[in-house]
């Protein structure tokens, strides 16, 4: 049976922030996959739709037998049975988890793609991510999370929040 090194990010800026990316962590676990490793939890301002309170987001490594696609239909079961509702593109949410990369892969279906399309410009997934896998390459741009780091325009504050 194959093991699959799985990434995902999660955020949070509804309800008990820290509880709700602690949850999502544990259900990871009990349905997914083994937690290989984690971020910090990080606060930052909204990204997309700015009028919003902040999120709390963090990075984990988990090892899994599931196929890309059975992942993201477990990813989205479990943010489902968090309350997530899908209203607004970006909007407010109690959990968001993202697949982020899947082994080396890449991945484009009309329900998935990996690796994930905006890791490059966003900071709240870059720092988590580099905290925890700072040489691991992007298998499309060919770049270590490091490097996309130190490339990202993205201006946001991101500091490690200390519940």
């Amino acid at each position: 049976m194959k093991h699959n090194k799985v990434f995902l990010g999660l955020g949070s800026n509804l309800g008990n922030r820290s509880k709700n990316l602690l949850m999502a962590q544990k259900l990871i676990e009990e349905k997914i996959g083994k937690t290989l490793s984690k971020s910090s939890i990080y606060e930052t301002a909204a990204w997309g739709i700015t009028e919003q309170n902040a999120f709390l987001n963090q990075v984990l490594e988990i090892e899994t037998i599931f196929s890309p696609s059975a992942v993201l239909h477990l990813v989205l079961k479990i943010e489902k049975d968090m309350g997530r509702i899908r209203e607004i593109k970006w909007g407010e949410r109690s959990i968001d988890i993202d697949v982020l990369y899947y082994n080396n892969e890449i991945i484009s279906t009309e329900n998935l793609a990996v690796p994930h399309p905006f890791i490059q410009e966003r900071k709240f997934v870059l720092v988590p991510l580099c905290e925890i896998a700072p040489a691991f390459i992007h298998p499309k741009l060919k770049q270590s999370n490091l490097e996309l780091l130190k490339n990202c325009q993205d201006l946001g504050e991101i500091v490690v929040f200390n519940s």
